[in-house]
């Protein structure tokens, strides 16, 4: 059971709470800052005669439009309604359920005026894994992610379909199963679950979470690929590291170094004197990424623990202030940072793959043992450059877009939440890249006399039972799909992950 509202929330609880699937509740703070957030509004727009924009005035470029007291639970649904306009693929239900946590988190801060019944709907949602359908696009980024959020709160007032059990079922049908009555929206309230950056966070969370474990799989399939390539060990001696003392860079050649103890074959007298730089800078290289995916994760980090919606409540101060929290720029500069690091992990693994089937090094040409009569693993290679191809592509920042909306008043947006998209596509993608890798690395191995270390060697008879030696041509479509698979049962430890 996690207790939302209590502390700061970090990546890596985050990845406690998914991997023992915790269940939330709200703390005993969180509910007193959220009971008196929702009584000083309720007392206030007693009183309130001036438009307070989004409480008692339209949205957008209607944001002078003023609207009569009896009208404001009308205007709360029909914002909601109004922008569920998603179109595209479903958002994964994986990314739904972090957007329902980031979302309870954000107004458990208690500047939103919600009330507590809708959070603690919020939270059955999350334990009982009932996901609201929501679509990828709609949201440019910056009044928050509005339309994927309206997806998000349509269940909550009977509308709208949910992903539940294995079914998709009608927001209506929900409340009837649960015995639930729909969520009579206040004043703010729809505007407090639309306006924010969770469909933004939840894919940052998720891409960042993938990218820490893929860059911990690159260091290990390129050691791999360093021994099947019979490298050298020079280039990861710490000293070189600490005339050049990047943390991500002195981090990987550690990491390389642990993987490669007591290795026979990394420890041999070698011929070549210099490896190719796909080999040699693997440090530097995947060091970079490093760096990058820690300065996103800060940048995340703050996200996740701040409040977004639009406008604040200070209760303390008697304001209520309208900014513009909800915008995505750091956000959206942080998703395309990250995009590009990962991709390069998967555009350096590629070249050591196209090093290991050259033939070089006492290797058979596509390492197979009768070349010619097999093509052994000259595709592959084709696949990973396709896809390193295709996410350079991806990679073009969407960030450094904008477009005009709302007739003007939101004349400059982020791009964040297609940022968000595409980068999921290069996470993905950079997995079936190293599997490729691991495929070719783990076939040159067996060409070798010498042992590699005993963990390498583990990984390796772990990785054989699903994807077996090549020694005649087959259909390696089911290898790369195999090896895919293997690679997302692998669980790393969240001290090795971050």
């Amino acid at each position: 059971m996690y207790n939302i509202g209590i502390e700061t929330i970090t990546l890596d609880k985050i990845h406690e709470i998914l991997l023992e699937n915790s269940s939330l509740t709200l703390s005993e703070e969180a509910k007193e800052r959220v009971l008196a957030c929702r009584v000083y509004l309720d007392k206030r727009m007693e009183q309130e005669r001036a438009p307070i924009y989004g409480i008692n005035t339209g949205f957008g470029s209607l944001c002078d439009v003023k609207i009569k007291g009896d009208d404001l639970q009308g205007l709360q649904e029909n914002l909601v309604m109004s922008h569920a306009c998603g179109t595209g693929d479903e958002v994964p239900e994986e990314i739904v359920k972090l957007m329902l946590l980031l979302k309870i988190q954000s107004l458990s801060y208690g500047h939103s005026g919600v009330q507590i019944e809708t959070i603690e709907r919020l939270i059955a949602f999350y334990n009982n894994n009932i996901l609201p359908v929501i679509y990828t696009q709609g949201s440019l980024g910056a009044s928050g992610d509005l339309a994927p959020l309206a997806h998000l709160t349509l269940p909550l007032i009977g509308l709208g379909e949910v992903n539940y059990k294995g079914e998709k079922i009608s927001g209506k049908e929900l409340l009837s199963k649960f015995s639930w009555e729909k969520i009579n929206l206040k004043s703010k309230e729809g505007l407090a679950l639309l306006n924010g950056t969770q469909f933004m966070s939840a894919y940052g969370v998720h891409n960042l979470l993938k990218a820490y474990k893929l860059s911990y799989l690159a260091d290990l399939i390129g050691s791999l690929s360093l021994e099947g390539f019979d490298g050298r060990i020079e280039p990861f001696n710490e000293l070189i590291h600490l005339v050049r003392p990047h943390k991500g860079q002195l981090k990987t050649a550690e990491r390389v170094r642990e993987f490669l103890e007591e290795s026979t074959l990394i420890n041999q007298p070698k011929v070549n004197v210099q490896d190719p730089y796909s080999f040699r800078c693997i440090p530097q290289v995947h060091g970079a990424s490093k760096d990058t995916l820690d300065f996103v994760a800060q940048t995340f980090t703050t996200e996740i623990n701040s409040v977004t919606d639009n406008p604040n409540i200070f209760i303390e101060e008697d304001k209520i202030i309208s900014g513009g929290n909800f915008h995505g720029q750091p956000l959206a500069l942080a998703l395309d940072y990250l995009a590009i690091c990962v991709a390069e992990l998967g555009n350096i693994s590629e070249r050591r793959t196209y090093q290991l089937v050259s033939g070089l090094r006492s290797l058979p040409p596509f390492l197979v043992s009768n070349p010619g009569l097999n093509s052994g693993f000259m595709i592959p290679q084709y696949t990973a450059a396709s896809i390193v191809s295709a996410n350079k592509q991806l990679c073009t920042p969407s960030s450094i877009d904008s477009i005009v909306s709302s007739n003007g008043q939101e004349d400059h947006v982020s791009m964040g939440a297609n940022g968000a998209v595409k980068a999921k596509k290069v996470m993905d993608n950079v997995e079936t890249i190293l599997a490729i890798e691991l495929m070719n690395a783990s076939q040159a191995l067996s060409f070798r006399k010498y042992k590699t270390s005993p963990f390498l060697d583990s990984f390796i008879t772990l990785f054989r039972s699903e994807v077996p030696l090549v020694e005649e041509d087959r259909v390696l479509h089911n290898d790369i799909k195999n090896a895919e698979q293997f690679l997302e049962q692998i669980v790393v430890e969240t001290t090795e992950l971050f």
